[in-house]
């Protein structure tokens, strides 16, 4: 049992279905922020949002691709 050495694909499977769940996990929990009676906000802060996040999704992609990206910065709406 503990002797099975992980495959690469194995480790690839794990990580990439952890992280893949834990990412929408995230983007369901964003999405509870569009509650207006709970939380104010306006469109430029939902494009400000939505424009970070599907950068980032360009970028991860790029990396699978064997594109060239860059690491961006931490987000913030100020």
């Amino acid at each position: 049992m503990g002797n099975e050495q992980e495959t690469k694909r194995d480790k690839f499977v794990r990580l990439a279905e952890a992280r893949t769940n834990k990412i929408i996990d995230m983007l369901q929990l964003l999405g509870n922020c569009s509650n207006t009676s709970t939380y104010d906000y306006t469109q430029a802060d939902v494009d400000k949002i939505f424009n970070a996040i599907e950068n980032e999704v360009r970028e991860a992609k790029k990396k699978f691709n064997k594109v060239d990206s860059k690491k961006s910065t931490r987000f913030s709406l100020d």
